[in-house]
């Protein structure tokens, strides 16, 4: 999300940096592009002219035109403006769950904008982060298999779904659910209700009712963020009719411009209370506005990146491994696993979206080498070998790698590649086992503890950058941010 616009933004204040000092028509200058780059980036007019105006205001003053570094002063200017934009400096916005169980969450939105998935989505996440029993309801009587479709992700992920009851109405569902969660003891109800391609009266009427019907202490809007500004009309709309107490953007994985989201708070008031990016059943991060900022402006989610980690990643695996790289050992079987915990806190892509500076990089990267396929395709190849193959990387003469190979349906070629790239993760865990480690290490990463004091991960998260910090430093313990591996042309 937001790679277009962070793009042309670092441009902008890769010139600001650049100059020893700013007069007026530097800093209009600059504020020209960034009006533009945010208007390219689908963000609402009357949105841009506020954030500019706001900027110019402070960017133009005497601390900024006379300090040491007024370049940087800018850029600091534009980010608190932008945090400003998202929501302000308020810790994420929580859920009201904290009533007299079951408490009820109603979900709304347009047909296609990700209401059922969002459902399943959040009740994992209640379920697995805040430790609720949730109960999920399908109100979705008009949308072939929709009830179906809940029911079977609530299979999935572990979350008890209300019994489909042919021919009964949205309204009795509801009571129905109300009933069924206070007899079971939920401490969460979700109501999925119905949408259509577009807003009509009936199906405003009809979430009325049932608003009505289950007084929800949540009423969230799914709005998808790739249909940009549609989307803050659908916001505005929907707030017209219902009492909405936040927003959650699905698809911005796939949103390059971000201007929805950009646009969301100001126009409606509402906050943006969860993203959605992917398929996955964990992929819903809280909206955080400070580290969106950040990531706008090429300054990385370290934060989010470690929470993501201590999420997802076995503990004990990880010290383990980290054990044996202190010693200087790493193998096949250590790689494997790292590469499966790489996978699990959002692969390549996923990674290298949250750490500082890799837009800039962006040139040395090949987009295509970022899937999780090719992670997928390597832990397949570390399977076709032997067990004493994968204990002593050393084995691995040209018989032996060609059957490996055939083994796994890949050319030679791709696994020379594989070998390499184990070579150089084990070179570094001989450097640590020597004392010497090439990186700073982050907790809660596979392979890798020690890192960050507390204070400096609060400093990361409000996006300032650490004194010797590296933009283009890898993460001791994640694939894909070392040098020489798929992702990255630099060599070690």
């Amino acid at each position: 999300m937001f790679e277009a616009l962070t793009e042309r933004l670092g441009g902008v204040f890769d010139k600001l940096t650049g100059r020893g000092a700013l007069n007026e028509a530097d800093v209009d200058a600059a504020l020209r592009e960034v009006r533009v780059a945010l208007l390219e980036a689908d963000v609402a007019l009357p949105v841009v002219k506020d954030f500019i105006a706001k900027v110019k205001t402070e960017a133009v003053g005497e601390a900024v035109i006379k300090s040491v570094k007024p370049g940087q002063q800018v850029i600091k200017i534009v980010h608190d403006a932008l945090v400003d934009m998202l929501g302000g400096d308020a810790p994420p916005e929580q859920l009201r769950i904290s009533g007299e169980p079951p408490n009820v969450i109603m979900m709304a939105g347009l047909q296609g904008s990700g209401k059922t998935t969002t459902t399943a989505k959040l009740a994992l996440r209640l379920t697995k982060t805040d430790k609720k029993r949730v109960l999920m309801a399908s109100l979705d009587t008009r949308r072939p298999a929709a009830m179906e479709q809940l029911t079977t992700l609530g299979k999935s992920i572990g979350v008890d779904v209300l019994p489909i009851v042919a021919g009964q109405p949205p309204a009795e569902i509801a009571k129905r659910a109300m009933t069924a969660a206070r007899l079971g003891g939920q401490d969460v109800l979700i109501l999925d209700t119905a949408g259509r391609t577009t807003i009509d009266e009936q199906m405003m009427a009809e979430a009325a009712e049932i608003s009505k019907i289950a007084r929800p202490g949540e009423t969230l809007l799914v709005a998808d963020s790739l249909t940009g500004q549609d989307a803050v009309e659908t916001a505005r709309r929907f707030n017209e009719r219902l009492p909405l107490t936040g927003l959650v953007l699905t698809r911005v994985d796939g949103d390059g411009r971000g201007g929805a989201a950009l646009s969301m708070r100001a126009v409606t008031g509402l906050p943006i209370k969860f993203l959605g990016a992917g398929e996955r059943p964990d992929a819903l991060e809280p909206f955080d506005a400070r580290r969106v900022a950040g990531r706008i402006l090429g300054q990385g989610d370290i934060v989010g990146l470690v929470e993501k980690a201590a999420e997802n990643v076995d503990r004990a695996e990880a010290e383990k491994i980290a054990k044996k790289m202190a010693k200087g050992r790493f193998d096949f079987d250590d790689m494997e696993k790292q590469l499966g915990q790489l996978i699990q806190i959002g692969g390549l892509k996923g990674v290298m979206g949250m750490l500082p500076g890799v837009q800039k990089l962006k040139g040395q990267i090949n987009e295509a080498s970022l899937d999780d396929k090719i992670l997928r395709r390597q832990i397949g190849i570390i399977r076709s070998m032997t067990p004493a193959e994968r204990a002593k990387p050393d084995l691995l003469n040209g018989r032996r790698r060609a059957r490996i190979a055939k083994g796994a349906g890949v050319d030679v070629a791709e696994l020379n590649r594989l070998v390499k790239m184990h070579r150089n993760m084990a070179d570094m865990a001989k450097q640590m086992g020597k004392g010497k480690s090439p990186f700073g290490g982050m907790p809660g990463m596979p392979g890798m503890g020690g890192g960050p004091s507390p204070e400096q991960l609060k400093q990361l998260g409000s996006g300032m950058k650490l004194p010797g910090a590296q933009p283009s430093g890898g993460l001791p313990g994640l694939p894909g941010t070392l040098p020489g591996l798929p992702g990255s042309d630099k060599k070690s």
